[in-house]
């Protein structure tokens, strides 16, 4: 197959294209920035049309991943560059595809878990899940995230892609011992003493393990029976202070020094970013998976953790100057 992965040069584009470039597809990357990678990479503004759509016309599949990190401070210039990035991405993918005299027959557009509300009280599916922005007493940047990924999700609805099966991948944090990852991060906190609890510890962690996240990109590919929205997300989140321990252990850390909200709000104006990407509760479960009959081969936390802290020393130990 040809897979074009747009934006497919940050840490979930990798794990996609080396998965996919390891089962001996074509990948073609499209990015802003000039990248040596086994795979073909291509450039492109992420706005308008260009010779890049030319490996959209004939492709197999497309993987629409592009947006601005949402790793920052979200002042006035960086909101709406967050925003304008989803949604021009996303508009000029289904230009593409629209005008494409072979279409690709499956279009997976990246989304977000962080669409869904904050709670403790209950999971959020496909079908019964709370939409967020509601919220009492919500801060401003929650708001602010959930008016993006609902934007980002109408531009891909609008889409005029009628030969294309659709799907909008509402994705929790994916995990792989890459260096600068999440999990890379947080391996850094435990191992320096400070990966105890975050706040009060009770908000809820969705994450993913990379292999199974790659997985079910793979199943859904080849599923011509789903489409619209799928949350893709172990089926087991966790609060924030038991996730933590877990890593903990398996990293072979006996203490974590906790984090108050106001120690983490200071923390995360030098560190530039926002402390919503740590305290908001994210529990979503992939029913849609699991109705159709995916098997997550890292469903519960504790191995997930311990298969990762693994992968992490390999790589630590082939690269020490990574450590």
């Amino acid at each position: 197959m040809r897979i074009v992965i747009p934006g497919g040069s940050g840490q979930v584009g990798t794990i996609l294209a080396r998965a996919f470039h390891g089962d001996g597809h074509d990948v073609v990357v499209l990015s802003r920035r000039r990248l040596a990678r086994p795979w073909r990479v291509v450039g492109w503004d992420g706005a308008t049309l260009g010779a890049w759509q030319r490996e959209v016309d004939g492709s197999d599949v497309v993987i629409n991943l592009a947006g601005r990190s949402v790793n920052c401070r979200y002042t006035a210039a960086n909101r709406q560059e967050i925003l304008d990035s989803r949604v021009a991405s996303t508009r000029v993918v289904g230009e593409a595809i629209a005008r494409a005299a072979q279409a690709p027959r499956v279009w997976l557009q990246a989304s977000t878990a962080t669409i869904y509300a904050h709670r403790y009280d209950g999971a959020n599916d496909e079908r019964t899940g709370v939409l967020g922005g509601g919220e009492p007493a919500a801060p401003s940047a929650w708001r602010f995230s959930i008016d993006v990924a609902r934007a980002w999700e109408n531009a891909f609805a609008d889409a005029a892609a009628d030969r294309t099966r659709k799907i909008a991948l509402r994705s929790a944090m994916t995990l792989s011992p890459d260096a600068g990852g999440v999990f890379d991060t947080l391996v850094g906190l435990v191992r320096r003493g400070l990966g105890g609890p975050a706040g009060d510890g009770r908000q809820f962690m969705s994450w993913i393990h990379h292999e199974d996240f790659a997985a079910a990109v793979r199943w859904l590919i080849d599923r011509d029976d789903i489409d619209g929205v799928v949350n893709v997300a172990s089926p087991n989140p966790l609060p924030n202070a038991e996730f933590m321990r877990l890593l903990r252990e398996a990293c072979g850390v006996s203490f974590g020094l906790p984090a108050r909200e106001w120690m983490l709000e200071i923390g995360a104006v030098f560190m530039r970013t926002e402390t919503e990407l740590i305290l908001k509760s994210r529990r979503v479960v992939p029913a849609r998976l699991l109705d159709h009959g995916f098997r997550f081969r890292f469903p519960i936390w504790n191995d997930a953790a311990r298969d990762l802290c693994g992968q992490w020393k390999v790589m630590r130990a082939a690269s020490p100057r990574a450590a």
